[in-house]
């Protein structure tokens, strides 16, 4: 039985049984050492060494390291929740009916949904990034040698850059003039700065959701005839004030972000 269990043939129930039985016994164990393939054990032991001890780097960590990124700083920004393939598709996916929408819907709804989810995704992205309930690697980020804020800054330029190209690239397929499907930049880089800001003291999902739900609110009820104050010159320098505002509250409370964020 033994042998034909080191073999792999040994078939159900009793493969059950002889697991069981072998995780009991030292005896059988030890038998079992000598029974099998040592040329094949030894190769799986060296292939289960060299995932474990030496992980391969995926695209994202290989462009960092290429860039010059320190290699553990590199890690920790390549295991940023925002940069899997997945949350990339969905937000390609959402941008893709946003414009569907503008180009086939009615022309005077149609901009208002992109507005609202422009500024809104890079937010969503950055909060997806940080915090022990979205970050897989959030307990290595509390011991790594890197200052908790300028991790935290280099995940969201990360984020926030790669967002931006897809945002961008939605806002060229808009319908209209280019300039005016630009006018989600300053908003969203403030409402990702309060966020930020909002982290030092509240957890980041809590934090978006604030400053998310504030701007689409006041969005839905400022906007009419396709437009929004909050887009026209005068919003653009009020979100600009706001990034700086935002800016300088993150600069004064950085070493809340060394002891890591606060979750729920």
């Amino acid at each position: 039985m033994l042998r034909a269990y080191a073999y792999g043939e040994l078939l159900p129930p009793r493969l059950a049984h002889a697991d069981a039985h072998v995780a009991d016994c030292p005896h059988c164990r030890s038998r079992l050492g000598d029974l099998g393939d040592r040329a094949r054990t030894d190769t799986g032991w060296a292939r289960l060494r060299a995932v474990m001890d030496v992980p391969q780097p995926g695209p994202v960590e290989r462009a960092l390291l290429r860039c010059g990124v320190p290699d553990h700083t590199a890690r920790l920004i390549a295991a940023t929740p925002a940069l899997r393939r997945s949350w990339l598709i969905g937000a390609t996916v959402t941008l893709l009916l946003t414009v569907a929408v503008a180009r086939w819907g009615r022309a005077d709804a149609a901009p208002l949904p992109f507005f609202v989810l422009a500024p809104a995704l890079p937010v969503i992205g950055v909060a997806a990034s940080f915090g022990p309930r979205s970050d897989p690697m959030y307990e290595m980020t509390l011991v790594a040698p890197v200052h908790g804020l300028r991790l935290l800054l280099v995940r969201t330029v990360a984020v926030v850059g790669t967002t931006a190209a897809l945002v961008g690239a939605a806002a060229v397929a808009m319908p209209g003039p280019a300039l005016r499907a630009l006018g989600w930049l300053l908003p969203s880089l403030a409402l990702t700065l309060i966020t930020l800001a909002l982290s030092a003291r509240l957890d980041p999902a809590v934090a978006a959701g604030v400053t998310g739900g504030g701007w689409t609110l006041a969005l839905v009820l400022t906007f009419g005839d396709g437009d929004s104050p909050l887009l026209s010159g005068t919003g653009q320098c009020a979100a600009a004030g706001a990034a700086l505002a935002a800016g300088a509250v993150i600069a004064l409370t950085r070493s809340s972000f060394d002891r890591g964020l606060p979750h729920a």
